[in-house]
């Protein structure tokens, strides 16, 4: 079974991604910021993560970045999901390693697309 992690500031949005990944097989961990994220990453191995952009402690863009760096998630698609629409909000996540930049909301049909799409 394939291993996703959620990382949003929002219960409802991360409990509203973890349903979508649930319902495609994926068993998913969750964390509140990039932070708690990145020490999760460190701890275990993800095939897919999904990552908002604005969060207390450690902002998505960030997390990008920094988990980037080792080894194990080199290939990982990062998904970054977030409210911000503007054309430098995603050079910026590109830039920083993000495979995709989706605004939310998200729902079951462009969440297939995304998985196709990074698979």
């Amino acid at each position: 079974m394939k291993k996703a992690l959620v990382v949003d500031d929002s219960l409802v949005v991360r409990n509203y991604h973890v349903s979508l990944l649930k319902v495609l097989s994926f068993d998913v961990d969750t964390a509140e910021n990039g932070a708690e994220a990145y020490e999760k990453c460190l701890q275990n191995s993800y095939d897919l993560i999904f990552c908002d952009i604005n969060m207390p402690v450690m902002d998505g863009y960030t997390f990008t970045k920094k988990i980037r760096k080792h080894e194990r998630y080199k290939n990982v698609p990062i998904i970054l999901v977030t409210t911000l629409n503007s054309e430098e909000d995603r050079k910026r996540a590109l830039l920083c390693g993000a495979t995709l930049f989706i605004v939310k909301p998200m729902n079951m049909a462009i969440l297939k697309k995304m998985l196709e799409a990074v698979s």
